[in-house]
């Protein structure tokens, strides 16, 4: 990136001005301050914030349940019956799929124990599932319990990924010699497509391929990478992938998910598969027959009929990234976390704070994870004090996300500004 950076508050200024998705931010209800001012909000890699159209989604949806009852399923503005598959398509472009490879159902982990019944197919010599170390606990709880429920003793069926230096970010050489050398062990690997803590982003290709040449089958949890990342999953060749709503989608707190399936195990009829009334064959769902038949697509993994309420709320952000699009949101992300690591990187030491996050864009998202090796949950609690909505992560990391639909570079200077106040305190103590 051949930008020459300022630390001037103009420069920001001028980075905002020439923002092409600047007016997005308009979209959405920023936090405010007990004074009425904008919080700064990095923080919607845990929530997103909640696009100014959602009421009126709802709205819509609580006026047609008032005047039309059970009717709303065939005769709301958005049909009931129907609704998930009106965020189908717009999905699909985010995770880069094709539509009947995706749908918006069920929530993130039910959802990945839910692809598991149909993907992880363990045999006594080939039964090991690979994950990171650090992963999201949630993660780990459910293949551990899969391994349990398949009778393997998860101490010798888990193989935990980690970097041989000790790093946080785990180099990719490794995960692929990792594969290499447990691949004929190994039933599925299981990974964020973002790690959580780290902020790294796994190359999931070159993942998918090593492991597709050892007999594995790769999915992976993108709650960290859905509406963050460019996605190509498809011609990635990714078995499955689940995400939640909540993160980078903005579908609210505890919003409704979403999977991906590739479309060559779709028309396997003989696939694994927990079954329910919604991923009956929709031309015959209502005759009440006895026999399941799956829908040629993703929704024959759904169970139940749309959450409709939290459709609703997931629906207008969509909408907006249908709008500002994947690749001009990825343009903008880069250049919005490098601005920010060039502001932070001369405060960092001075704070006894370090950025774990890989500096290869490639290799994250918007996230940056900056490590305290000092009083950090203290400089956390200085940064919510003086108006910075951002995340802790035990042990000792900060987060902080500049969202590219929302954040501003102002955003970015505010909290280097911040970070620089801090600095001058500690140094004048």
């Amino acid at each position: 990136m051949n930008i020459q950076f300022s630390t001037k508050k103009s420069f920001a200024k001028k980075l905002d001005a020439n923002d092409p998705l600047k007016n997005f931010r308009k979209q959405f209800l920023i936090p405010k301050s007990e004074d009425g001012k904008d919080l700064i909000y990095l923080c919607g890699n845990s929530l997103g914030l909640q696009p100014k159209a959602v009421k009126k989604s709802i709205l819509q949806e609580l006026k047609d349940w008032k005047q039309l009852g059970v009717e709303g399923h065939f005769a709301a503005k958005f049909p009931w019956k129907d609704y998930h598959e009106f965020l189908t398509e717009p999905m699909a472009r985010i995770v880069g799929a094709k539509p009947e490879e995706v749908v918006v159902m069920g929530t993130l982990t039910a959802n990945l124990h839910l692809l598991m019944v149909s993907f992880f197919n363990p045999t006594k010599e080939k039964y090991k599932i690979i994950i990171e170390k650090d992963a999201f606990p949630s993660d780990k709880y459910a293949v551990v319990s899969q391994l349990k429920f398949h009778g393997f003793d998860s101490s010798k069926g888990l193989i935990e990924l980690s970097s041989r230096s000790g790093n946080p970010v785990i180099p990719t050489q490794e995960i692929l010699e990792t594969i290499e050398n447990v691949g004929n062990e190994t039933a599925m690997i299981l990974l964020g497509g973002v790690n959580y803590y780290s902020g790294q982003a796994f190359e999931m290709e070159k993942i998918t391929k090593a492991a597709h040449a050892k007999g594995i089958v790769v999915g992976f949890d993108l709650a960290h990478a859905a509406g963050n990342l460019k996605l190509d999953l498809h011609n990635w060749g990714v078995d499955f992938a689940a995400w939640c709503g909540y993160k980078y989608l903005n579908g609210g707190p505890g919003g409704v998910a979403g999977i991906f399936v590739h479309q060559k195990h779709i028309q396997n009829k003989n696939i694994n598969r927990f079954a329910g009334w919604w991923g009956h064959d929709k031309n015959s769902r209502f005759k009440m027959g006895p026999e399941f038949v799956p829908i040629p697509t993703a929704e024959s993994w759904q169970l139940s009929n749309a959450p409709v309420m939290a459709m609703a709320c997931l629906r207008p952000s969509l909408e907006l990234f249908e709008e500002a699009g994947m690749e001009r949101l990825n343009e903008k992300s880069e250049l919005l976390t490098t601005y920010l690591e060039f502001l932070l990187q001369p405060l960092l030491p001075k704070l006894h704070l370090e950025l774990i996050t890989p500096a290869d864009f490639s290799q994250r998202g918007c996230q940056l994870s900056l490590r305290t090796l000092h009083n950090g949950i203290e400089i956390f609690n200085l940064l919510a004090l003086n108006g910075v909505i951002c995340d802790w992560r035990e042990p000792d990391v900060i987060r902080i996300a500049a969202v590219p639909m929302y954040n501003s570079f102002m955003d970015c200077w505010k909290f280097a500004s911040i970070l620089k106040a801090l600095v001058e305190i500690k140094s004048k103590n």
